[in-house]
């Protein structure tokens, strides 16, 4: 099978390529980073150098049967024409070359953090209604969700849930800088849960979406490892991992909300507009229990979460 995948640069991307690659298949990676896209043709794999949110012309192939849009600027905070340009108009110009390749099933992956709510949300199904979005992040992606979904090629969509994995420099890094530096809010006595996703479990899903019956086109299935986990302990367990001793305090969740609007309004004044030390919807996953109903993609995609975040955490931080 001949697959394209943007984003191949990335986190999720780069994992898939080598993975689809050790399958059998015949893999065009798409990114921005060169270095990277070299390293992915050391191990065999074709690529090509393409900024989806500049470009929307292919030159490597001239047809394929299944696209993989794993492209997008993920990010809690940032300018929101950045957003647009990588996550609706990158969306747009994936589908134009989708198209153009004639392609069978184009996978678009998004998030579920356009369905995020500052409450308790425990196994939140795909077709609950999409509350106003959190940020600018989420609102694109829930644009870019959209495009797909009508756009005239065989989709589906999947909603991973905090992708982590050896390679990660985004989500359990990050948290582990933080305590590295400071004392961490602990909000609502640490009620909150929250179900991740080791990158290897998401890379079966997409196979298992690019596989699944036509007659699926335009459905959404929400990924994740099936496993709530208290927020303070994932980051407990992270730090310790790595050494690190995690120190929290508690705090009320009005007070850090608080804060970090008001760290947001300085911060988009400011040139450039930082990124603030908190953001409203950093507090919101601290103090909100979010998990992910995962029925319908056991039902349908056959997809059953083989790593815990036990195990994953030991991959991600094995040298």
């Amino acid at each position: 099978m001949k697959i394209v995948v943007s984003g191949a640069t990335g986190f999720l991307g780069g994992h898939l390529c080598r993975h689809l690659h050790g399958l059998g298949h015949q893999v065009l990676g798409l990114g921005r980073d060169v270095l990277k896209g070299e390293a992915l043709r050391a191990d065999g794999i074709e690529f090509e150098t393409i900024d989806l949110g500049d470009a929307s012309s292919l030159n490597a192939w001239d047809q394929a049967d299944a696209f993989v849009h794993a492209a997008a600027l993920s990010s809690a905070w940032g300018l929101r024409t950045a957003f647009e340009q990588a996550n609706v108009t990158g969306t747009q110009h994936a589908i134009t070359i989708a198209r153009q390749l004639k392609v069978r099933r184009f996978v678009a992956i998004s998030s579920p953090s356009v369905a995020f709510r500052f409450c308790d949300q425990l196994n939140l199904s795909e077709d609950a209604p999409l509350p106003p979005p959190v940020n600018d992040y989420a609102a694109t992606k829930a644009i870019a969700e959209d495009m797909a979904r009508t756009s005239d090629l065989n989709t589906l969509i999947l909603r991973p849930r905090g992708i982590y994995g050896q390679g990660d420099t985004a989500l359990l890094p990050r948290l582990i800088r933080a305590a590295q530096t400071q004392r961490l809010p602990l909000l609502r006595n640490g009620a909150a849960v929250t179900d991740l996703t080791h990158v290897d479990d998401v890379v079966a899903a997409i196979v298992s979406a690019i596989d699944a019956p036509q007659s699926y086109n335009g459905r959404t299935f929400n990924i994740s490892g099936g496993e709530a986990i208290a927020v303070h302990h994932i980051i407990s367990r992270a730090s310790e991992a790595a050494g690190v001793t995690a120190r929290f305090r508690p705090v009320p969740v009005w007070l850090a909300l608080a804060a970090a609007r008001a760290a947001e309004y300085i911060a988009r004044h400011r040139i450039g507009q930082p990124e603030p030390p908190i953001t409203a919807y950093g507090v919101g996953i601290l103090a909100f229990s979010q998990t992910l109903d995962l029925t319908a993609a056991r039902r349908d995609l056959g997809y059953n979460p083989q790593i815990d975040f036990s195990e994953g955490l030991r991959r991600t931080l094995a040298s």
